[in-house]
């Protein structure tokens, strides 16, 4: 795994729309381009906010909330809550690159969807399960993640270095249902209301254009 930064945290300094894109996989890796249905597993605090961010994106065909990144055989939730067996909580986005870019996602995680300037941790949420992290498949994926990263830094988008690991996908573990589409299922809940909507209205004021019609 590849950290980027000590212990700092920070505060967005540009807007989530003035953002840059990071470079297309394509660009990096010719064999890559593919109209078929494609993965993104993305790390960044509690599940159940990130999810909320990213079905809202038109192109996105489904979000499925799990564990990734842990040494353990298999994953539950009161096992990674004790944040001893290495997994992160984190969703599984599917998505037609036809409607939408890998890129187009990355901006979305790293302007809104979580603070990656913060360390093992999102608001109250503290441990190494609710670290900021993006997972890869290939190389490609590997150095888009990493050149996008040196970009918002050098930028800079933050006020604080980006602390995101980019780790390899050896195995994803979906959540136990009752974790599945948590926000849209709850969207009375304290935590949702506080955490996931302003998320939620970020995206919708700052991406129109990615927004389900």
């Amino acid at each position: 795994m590849t950290l980027f930064a000590e212990h700092h945290s920070g505060q967005r300094l540009v807007d989530p729309d003035a953002f840059p894109l990071p470079p297309e996989l394509e660009l990096m890796d010719g064999a890559y381009a593919t109209r078929d249905v494609q993965r993104l597993v993305l790390g960044g605090g509690c599940f159940w906010c990130v999810e909320a961010v990213f079905k809202s994106l038109t192109g996105v065909l489904s979000v499925t909330s799990g564990y990734a990144g842990g040494s353990a055989s298999d994953a539950s939730y009161p096992l990674v809550c004790t944040g001893q067996t290495g997994h992160a909580e984190v969703v599984e986005i599917c998505y037609d690159p036809a409607l939408i870019r890998r890129g187009q996602l990355l901006r979305v995680f790293f302007s809104v969807a979580h603070n990656p300037t913060h360390l093992n941790h999102q608001g109250a949420d503290h441990g190494p399960q609710y670290r900021s992290v993006v997972f890869y498949t290939s190389e490609a994926e590997r150095r888009q993640v990493e050149s996008y990263i040196h970009e918002l830094n050098r930028l800079p988008a933050w006020s604080a270095p980006i602390v995101t690991f980019v780790e390899p996908l050896d195995a994803f573990y979906p959540a136990e249902q009752e974790h599945q589409n948590y926000a849209a299922l709850h969207p009375g809940q304290p935590y949702i209301q506080a955490v996931a909507l302003p998320k939620k209205q970020s995206v919708e004021q700052f991406f129109q254009a990615l927004l389900n019609k």
